[in-house]
């Protein structure tokens, strides 16, 4: 069936807000799974003075009491030199616990009678030390025997216990829900990355075959002869008015669509920004990079007025111009150079092209140069038999075990999808030092 110009128009409408519904969950659940992690945190913090508070009161207890129990025994004053210092820090100690567990109502009677149990055991501690000082030691040993601050000491030694038990339970808790949060951000931006590859793939599609019908309409009528002369005259003017406003629609549409997907990525990159941990801010930095690849392409097709082939060396070298740009704002101290031959290749192909040397390059930047600079070469050229070669290489640390997958693997499965597409070869290549990525693919001259 004939595609109209109004459903070229309503399908890339409503495509562009599919794209952007998908965008703005990843922002969102970005911003939520944010705001989290940051609650964690200082929930961590809390649990972890909490249970520091909780050794240390234990330990100044037990140092007090070590020192009681060595005067009482030894009856030499030299014993009760930390005695004080361990009631100060014991008493320092129960104060900072009692504010740390002041908005836990269900602490709130443990700490209350962890106080009275302190308070009791450094009475009995004075108590005892005092009637030695005065030569009572028959008092003192009676009030020893009635093992009334052994009593004491095991139900603080409870008390304390149960807390730092409690703070161990909820750190475990929290690193679970942290784990948890963090594979739901990872399938939130594999979703509606892949969501968006979808729309604009089906966009693309879309305009290809309204271009095609219009081609075919028109090669129709130059071989039609057999009606009159005005008729045809008066067909031939209808088509070129047709086809002049399909390439002005169709231009139109390549503004907008790329206008939009810059939009877009400007909307990531802030988000990329104002991410608090480095996993969110690598996720959406990536997914900039694969919406600026398709976006260079509708900008060359706008610029150019081919709808139909792409120049490989101006669309490539205009997209490794902006990925140089945002690695070195990012900080990456390698140095990108490329060699493109002037190669040019249909629309569809050209964006799965585009996508594969963005993952790439990205990737050298990232993985190749972890601790220093070095140099990233790209080159593009034809071989021999139809066919043309896309290569990356760097002299960076090397692909190592091949097995594992730095970063979230995500990109790998995307130069998969996408070769496959076009009917590509992918290879990695080590290299003595670095890696060389390699992507031999069809081409014929346009």
């Amino acid at each position: 069936m004939p595609i109209s110009s109004r459903f070229v128009v309503n399908f890339t409408t409503i495509s562009l807000a599919v794209g952007l519904l998908s965008l703005l969950s990843i922002i969102g659940a970005t911003v939520w799974l944010g705001e989290r992690a940051q609650a964690y945190f200082n929930d961590t913090i809390r649990l972890r003075d909490t249970r520091i508070a909780a050794v240390e009161l234990r330990s100044a207890v037990q140092s007090a009491e070590s020192s009681q129990r060595g005067f009482l025994i030894g009856g030499n004053e030299i014993y009760l030199a930390p005695l004080d210092t361990a009631k100060a820090e014991a008493r320092t100690r129960l104060r900072k616990l009692q504010e740390l567990l002041a908005t836990a109502k269900t602490d709130g009677p443990l700490v209350q009678r962890l106080s009275e149990v302190i308070t009791q055991k450094f009475d009995e501690m004075d108590r005892t030390i005092a009637l030695k000082n005065e030569l009572h030691d028959a008092d003192t040993l009676a009030i020893f025997r009635t093992n009334r601050g052994n009593a004491l000491m095991d139900e603080a030694n409870l008390f304390l216990s149960s807390i730092v038990r409690g703070m161990d339970d909820q750190l475990t808790q929290d690193l679970a829900e942290q784990r948890t949060n963090a594979n739901w951000l990872r399938w939130v931006s594999t979703i509606g990355g892949f969501v968006i590859v979808l729309v604009v793939g089906g966009v693309i599609v879309t305009l290809l075959s309204y271009s095609r019908e219009i081609a075919e309409t028109r090669d129709q009528m130059q071989v039609f002869d057999a009606t009159p002369e005005q008729c045809v005259k008066d067909r031939t003017g209808e088509l070129a008015r047709a086809r002049d406003k399909a390439e002005v629609l169709l231009a139109e549409v390549n503004h907008r669509v790329a206008n939009s997907l810059t939009i877009v990525a400007s909307m990531v990159g802030l988000q990329a920004h104002a991410a608090k941990d480095k996993a969110s801010k690598d996720l959406l930095s990536e997914v900039q990079t694969r919406i600026y690849a398709i976006s260079a392409v509708h900008q060359r097709l706008y610029s150019s007025g081919d709808t139909n082939f792409v120049d490989l060396s101006e669309y490539l070298s205009g997209l490794l111009g902006n990925i140089e740009t945002a690695m070195r704002d990012e900080g990456r101290a390698a140095s990108l150079t490329y060699n493109l031959e002037p190669l040019r290749l249909k629309t569809d192909s050209s964006v799965n092209l585009g996508v594969i040397v963005a993952e790439w390059v990205t990737n050298a930047y990232k993985y190749a140069y972890p601790d220093r600079g070095g140099e990233i070469r790209v080159t593009l050229k034809q071989l021999p038999g139809s066919r043309a070669e896309l290569m990356v290489e760097d002299d960076g640390v090397g692909r190592g075990d091949s097995a594992v997958i730095k970063g979230t693997g995500l990109g790998t499965r995307i130069v998969t999808a996408m070769a496959h597409t076009i009917g590509a070869e992918v290879a990695y290549l080590s290299r003595n030092p670095g890696t060389a990525a390699r992507l031999a693919f069809p081409w014929q001259p346009a």
